[in-house]
């Protein structure tokens, strides 16, 4: 046999399933619907779900590859295998768990406390859905040894994941990813049947559910970010969290900051699984901020601020020059954040000299601009906010370094370390700080924006992406790359590229004068390229999604030129993209 039809292995999983599974397990009768779907069934079975560094993502459903209670337990099986190996304290600090709004979040989370209870490992689990920054001050504040959250952050409706969390309160280093990985892959079939049920866990002390406490000293420490307590507070917000769970702590630190003037939009206010009021739940999307616009334009709305499902991601939309509404990147928004908190921290005499701010390699360069300006360093860190933690870590171990940002251009920042992941809720209370700061001086935050550009240069971006789902779609991705690993263009746009960054050698090389430096990063499967004018595009696929993404970055003298500039790389990049996966 030959095609698909002719791989056994994927058969012989799907066979193991149908028949260990109950009869009225509802994944089982999702397969017997299917059963003659067979690149359905291939794509649900052909492979294991991978457990990478921050854990593991993707589509709710039956078999090895998807979400479901069985590939979550494995997964829970070796993390708690790994705490086991840790030994008794940190088996008895135990993991705290969080989890979202998405389709089986709660019935995931519950089945991740009963499998590590199973190994005696004690778990924490809130009563309600929580943001993912509350998870990782949950387990700091509750001097646990993990975090788990439960979550597919800004994926379609159809996704769920699993994020692990360290001690730190960051997404798992590689080091100890890498060993729960081994042990996920030593444990055996993910049809495990024998843990323990709720009522003993409880009894036996291994199971506690949280309550508000956790909450409430968030949002005492949420206070101490605020800058300038004297700017005036007669700003119209306009929030929505996307059906999420930012909803209560964004509004209740808003509040706390002293605005009083915050509309939310009704019809995105309360959990919904199918985020059925949007195409997708992701702030990164103008589509998202329909409503909000809406609204926005009704109340005469100031700000239009949003977060994605699990709350570390922030959008913000404001209106420009002509009046409209228009999202900011999270390029533009990062560097409004950052340039008001250092220009706060000067005057208030606690910018601290040794300060740094850390950004990834695919952040506009515009951030390094601006903390230079101030006197401060910028680091740079792979595309992955565990990687930006890692590093607050470290600075806080050594004292080398004291920490005053870190921000990505999806969306994601963080202005105080009592979280080590990005911080949506911390980002909105800023946020609106800065939108007052400026309509203080009868501006707005895009007049902020115009106002960076003018000091700095015009620095724009964008970024575009391809979804290529299941098996042939990993194998055109995994081409894509290889193309232009192999066979690096040389001229785009009319300009030379003079420099390749590849993150998988490690290894830097000039194209014009043929030296190689080492890139003192940890190896990824990423590639940028650097154009003779300083512009520069980026190619790497996601590591949540099934997609390859392209970044692109330019800096001219004038907004228009900017913008022409990166449309003009954009367009062949992506028609040289098109024609490989055509091929």
């Amino acid at each position: 046999m030959k095609g698909r039809e002719g791989s056994l292995l994927w058969k012989t999983n799907m066979d193991q399933w149908l028949e260990q599974l109950p009869r009225d397990d509802f994944f089982r009768e999702e397969l017997l619907e299917n059963q003659h779907d067979v690149k359905f069934l291939e794509d649900c079975f052909y492979k294991d779900l991978e457990f990478g560094t921050g854990g593991m993502r993707g589509e709710i459903g039956p078999g090895t590859n998807r979400m479901n209670i069985y590939t979550v337990r494995k997964a829970a099986k070796g993390l708690a295998q790994f705490i086991v190996e840790q030994g008794k304290e940190a088996m008895e600090r135990g993991v705290v768990i969080a989890y979202d709004s998405r389709r089986m979040s709660p019935e995931f989370a519950l089945e991740v406390a009963k499998t590590v209870g199973t190994y005696g490992v004690k778990a924490y689990i809130f009563k309600e859905l929580q943001p993912t920054p509350l998870l990782s001050f949950a387990v700091r504040y509750l001097q646990a040894f993990a975090g788990v959250v439960i979550t597919a952050s800004h994926n379609p409706p159809e996704y769920n994941g699993f994020k692990v969390y360290g001690e730190d309160g960051a997404q798992l280093p590689p080091n100890a990813a890498d060993k729960i990985i081994i042990y996920i892959r030593e444990s055996g079939s993910e049809l495990v049947k024998n843990v323990t049920n709720e009522e003993d866990l409880l009894r036996k002390g291994l199971l506690t559910y949280v309550g508000d406490i956790v909450e409430k000293a968030y949002l005492d420490a949420l206070t101490s970010i605020q800058l300038n307590r004297d700017i005036t507070k007669d700003l119209s917000i306009v929030f929505t969290p996307l059906h999420g769970t930012a909803n209560k702590l964004v509004r209740a630190g808003l509040t706390a900051f002293g605005f009083e003037n915050i509309k939310v939009v009704k019809e995105q206010e309360l959990p919904d699984s199918d985020f059925s009021t949007v195409s997708l739940p992701n702030p990164e999307e103008h589509a998202a901020f329909e409503m909000a616009i809406r609204y926005g334009e009704e109340i005469q709305a100031d700000i239009l601020m949003a977060t994605d499902p699990d709350a570390d991601r922030l959008g913000v939309a404001v209106r420009n020059h002509t009046g409209e509404f228009t999202v900011l990147t999270g390029n533009q928004m990062g560097a409004l954040l950052l340039h008001y908190l250092l220009m706060q921290k000067r005057n208030n005499g606690d910018l601290p000299s040794n300060g740094i701010l850390i950004k990834t390699i695919v952040t506009s360069e515009l951030g390094r601009a601006i903390a230079s300006d101030f006197g401060i360093q910028t680091l740079d860190t792979l595309t992955g906010f565990k990687f930006i933690a890692e590093k607050i870590q470290e600075f806080e171990n050594t004292g080398a370094y004291t920490f005053l940002f870190g921000y990505e251009e999806s969306y994601g920042y963080l202005m105080s370390s009592f979280v080590r992941d990005k911080d949506a809720v911390q980002s909105a209370v800023l946020a609106a700080e800065v939108a007052a700061y400026y309509k203080a001086q009868n501006k707005s935050l895009y007049d902020g924006l115009m106002e960076l550009y003018e000091e700095y240069g015009y620095y724009s971006e964008s970024q575009r992406s391809i979804t290529l789902k299941g098996k042939d779609g990993s194998e055109q991705i995994i081409q894509v790359l290889e193309e232009f690993r192999n066979t690096p263009p040389t001229i785009i746009n009319g300009l030379q590229i003079v420099e390749v960054e590849d993150y998988k050698s490690s290894e830097s090389n000039n194209i014009l004068t043929g030296k190689k430096v080492p890139i003192k990063l940890p190896k990824s499967n990423v590639l940028k390229y650097k154009l003779e004018d300083d512009s520069w595009f980026c190619v790497r696929p996601s590591g949540t999604e099934p997609k390859c993404k392209f970044y692109f970055a330019v800096k001219d003298e004038t907004l228009d030129g900017s913008r022409e500039k990166l449309i003009g790389m954009e367009r062949e990049v992506m028609k040289r993209v098109n024609s490989i996966i055509k091929n």
